[in-house]
């Protein structure tokens, strides 16, 4: 944003909603960060759908997804941090805010099992046939076994398997969200399911 448009920080006083609606996403997020309710709202615009898109498939209910929505937001709007560019793209950024609140929603909601049915090979696309022979595996523990093994995975890892299992979302998809290369999904992915094996195997299943 240039020097004319205004300070951010006033900038719902000195620049015009046409204005603002031509600004990239990182700019917008200035004004997001200053507290602009212009700038908020074309920001819920250009991205609200495909946030509403990512909670929807994680929740599997349309009111659910709208509550977690709707908390992403304003979580976005009350949080004094602001996005972070480092973090990647702002797209990445929201539906990663969205993707966690979700997930959490699932997990209070005590989910009795996982998400993965007739659509494995679609959730799985990318995956060798040694993935494809553990998610078999996986499919049959309870929800809870393996959220006590999705529990003692690093974050990194335990992130990209509860995308793919309660969230549905392909690798491909996942690495597209979470702004890092497939093959960087696709070891997370192998690492962690080896590590649950293990888990697994330990306990004795």
């Amino acid at each position: 944003m240039s020097d004319q448009d205004g300070d951010p920080q006033n900038g719902f006083k000195t620049v015009t909603p046409d204005q603002i609606e031509r600004l990239g996403d990182e700019e917008l997020m200035t004004l997001v960060g200053h507290k602009n309710p212009i700038a908020f709202e074309v920001f819920y615009d250009r991205h609200g759908t495909a946030g509403y898109s990512v909670a929807y498939r994680i929740v599997g209910e349309r009111p659910l997804a709208e509550d977690v929505l709707q908390e992403a937001f304003l979580s976005i709007w009350r949080s004094k941090a602001g996005f972070d560019r480092a973090r990647g793209s702002v797209r990445a950024w929201v539906l990663g805010i969205v993707r966690n609140r979700a997930i959490d929603a699932v997990r209070r909601a005590a989910a009795p099992t996982w998400r993965l049915d007739c659509d494995d090979d679609a959730v799985l696309e990318d995956s060798e046939d040694g993935l494809r022979t553990e998610a078999e595996v996986l499919r049959r523990e309870t929800a809870r076994e393996l959220r006590g093994a999705l529990a003692e995975l690093p974050r990194e890892q335990s992130q990209v398997l509860e995308m793919a299992y309660f969230g549905g979302f392909s690798q491909s998809e996942i690495a597209a969200m979470m702004g890092m290369p497939l093959g960087t999904v696709k070891g997370r992915t192998r690492l962690g399911l080896e590590k649950i094996r293990g888990h697994l195997a330990e306990a004795g299943r």
